[in-house]
């Protein structure tokens, strides 16, 4: 959460953190997941997917030795909700078109679980 943020009563019994972000675990299995390849270079510290996707605290920005100074984004697939947010081209008035190096693939959340183990519910 950004220091200063101020959460309501309201806005956390509604799941939503600071600028309407969703925080907490979501409730149900997405169709989907974001997932973040090697590629990523975590944009110099200053990753464009932390602030367009909306769920607080879902891509978390990783120190990486191989991407030193910087590092990678961590997607926690406990809160992604597949919303795709962090694919979308020019919210918030950026001119960014998603992620600039394509390090982030939407993964059929079937395709996660065979991979990683089924997610729990």
């Amino acid at each position: 959460m950004q220091q200063g943020a101020v959460v309501t009563l309201a806005s956390a019994k509604a799941g939503k953190g600071p600028a309407g972000r969703l925080v907490g675990r979501r409730k149900r299995k997405p169709k989907a997941i974001a997932v973040v390849s090697d590629a990523c270079t975590g944009c110099a510290g200053a990753p464009v997917c932390q602030v367009f996707c909306p769920v607080e605290d879902c891509m978390i920005l990783e120190p990486a030795d191989d991407a030193y100074p910087f590092g990678r984004i961590w997607v926690d697939p406990l809160k992604c909700v597949g919303c795709r947010a962090c694919l979308a081209s020019g919210q918030m008035g950026c001119f960014v078109a998603g992620c600039p190096w394509d390090a982030i693939a939407m993964v059929p959340i079937e395709q996660w679980e065979r991979e990683h183990g089924e997610l729990p519910y």
